[in-house]
């Protein structure tokens, strides 16, 4: 795994600027971690007790967290397409249908990500959310990009791990 610009923002830029350097920075390492891997190993599960935990099913979810928190509640828009919001089916964000494939869903995942950044830039930080059934929404968007940070660079960990379980490779930044 050597591919891929994983860049931590200058140390003297705007709060903007550093705070959406640091969700690329993580965007990017999960994007590294998932770098030749096969179909049948981005979907082999690893951990025993968390079967969904597999590269493809937390890039899925990465890609449906982004809708729900920029899309959804900062933007207001609505829920149906987000199987994050369907109650029917546990973990339904982490469950990726077989014909979906590995660069699919990083592709997704790339563009969820720029509708994300596009979303960002026209928009104040100390704007609120606007969806009004979720308490969630009532952060502003500093909140919701430092949220984001935290959320992308817990599952670039579990990528992480479950990239040296399935073939030793290893590496940070």
């Amino acid at each position: 795994m050597t591919s891929g610009e994983r860049v931590r923002p200058p140390f003297d830029a705007d709060e903007r600027t550093q705070l959406v350097g640091w969700l690329e920075m993580q965007r990017s390492i999960v994007r590294w971690k998932c770098e030749g891997l096969s179909e049948e190993d981005a979907r082999r599960p690893v951990l025993p007790s968390s079967p969904l935990m597999t590269a493809a099913g937390v890039v899925s979810h990465l890609r449906w967290v982004e809708h729900a928190w920029f899309e959804v509640l900062f933007l207001g828009g609505p829920t149906t397409d987000n199987p994050q919001f369907d109650n029917s089916v546990e973990d339904a964000d982490l469950r990726v249908p077989d014909d979906v494939s590995l660069s699919q869903l990083l592709a997704d995942y790339e563009r969820q990500c720029a509708t994300s950044n596009a979303i960002v830039a026209a928009h104040a930080l100390d704007e609120p959310g606007r969806h009004p059934d979720f308490r969630s929404a009532r952060a502003n968007l500093r909140w919701m990009l430092i949220h984001m940070i935290e959320e992308t660079a817990r599952h670039a960990g579990h990528l992480d791990a479950v990239r040296e379980l399935v073939d030793g490779r290893v590496g940070y930044y």
